[in-house]
């Protein structure tokens, strides 16, 4: 994982904590309605190369949208694993509010601080986290050498 990809995650991840939470809310049901038994709309022609079962493509429809709260639960789980890593108490307070989606310019009124202050805070951040990363891949590959 390099520093753009977690800058984009923490960028990104309180939409996506939001959007697991929507997705969720909204496969809960099971889909009522779906088919038209009865009417006009029963008798309608299908139209061709696709299922005319409307369940069946809810439950395409569905399996997409699982796969959509699979990839931001991946992406999420990669920060909050990352954490602990974080331990100056400045430092820890700029996530917090990074991670609730608040702009650099909120962050530097509510502390106190710059603009360009929190940027580099976030940097010192996403230094941290990337480091971790690469002792991971790095560990990972030696014991992967050393099985061989």
């Amino acid at each position: 994982m390099n520093k753009k990809e977690i800058e984009n995650i923490l960028k990104d991840y309180h939409w996506m904590m939001n959007s697991i939470k929507v997705l969720r809310e909204s496969m809960e049901d099971a889909g009522e309605g779906l088919t038209a038994k009865y009417g006009v709309e029963a008798s309608v022609p299908k139209p061709q190369g696709t299922t005319s079962d409307p369940v069946y493509r809810e439950i395409l429809r569905r399996e997409s949208r699982l796969k959509v709260i699979d990839k931001y639960k991946t992406r999420i789980s990669l920060i909050q694993s990352r954490l602990h890593l974080i331990e100056d108490e400045r430092e820890l307070e700029v996530l917090h509010w990074l991670l609730e989606g608040k702009s650099y310019r909120w962050i530097g009124a509510h502390m106190g601080l710059s603009f360009s202050h929190i940027k580099r805070i976030r940097d010192s951040i996403v230094e941290q986290l990337t480091k971790e990363t690469n002792v991971i891949i790095e560990t990972n590959l030696l014991k992967h050498k050393s099985a061989c």
